[in-house]
C-alpha cells in the first residue's frame, strides 16, 4: 500500500464522523458510521488496506475516542471546531497505530 492510499481511506473514515445534536446535557453528540469492506472497496480504497484496517485491534478504542470527543472540549467550541476534533482523533490513531506495511 502506498502512502496516498493508506491517506485515501483516513479521508474516507474522516468522512464517516458525523454531528448531531443533543437537547439534554451535551449540544454536541458526535458518531461515527463504521464503513463495511464492500462499501470501503466499492469506494476505490485498497482492498488490501481496507481489510488490514477493519482488524485492527483498537478500532472499538478509536471510535468510543470519537464519539466521546465532545466531553473533551470546551463548552465555548463549536459544533465545527469539535467535529474537526473528532475527525483529527481518525488521523491520530491511523498516523500512530497503523503501518503503512504488513508489520
Amino acid at each position: 500500500m502506498t502512502p496516498e492510499e493508506l491517506r485515501a481511506i483516513m479521508i474516507y473514515l474522516r468522512e464517516r464522523v458525523h454531528l448531531g445534536t443533543r437537547p439534554a446535557d451535551s449540544p454536541n453528540v458526535i458518531s461515527f458510521h463504521g464503513p463495511t469492506e464492500q462499501e470501503m472497496i466499492g469506494a476505490g480504497l485498497n482492498a488490501h488496506g481496507v481489510r488490514r484496517i477493519l482488524a485492527v485491534a483498537w478500532w472499538d478504542e478509536m471510535v468510543e475516542d470519537i464519539e466521546e470527543t465532545p466531553d473533551m472540549c470546551d463548552p465555548d467550541d463549536s459544533p465545527q471546531r469539535v467535529l474537526e476534533y473528532a475527525k483529527d482523533v481518525v488521523s491520530e490513531y491511523i498516523r500512530k497505530r497503523f503501518p503503512l506495511n504488513d508489520e
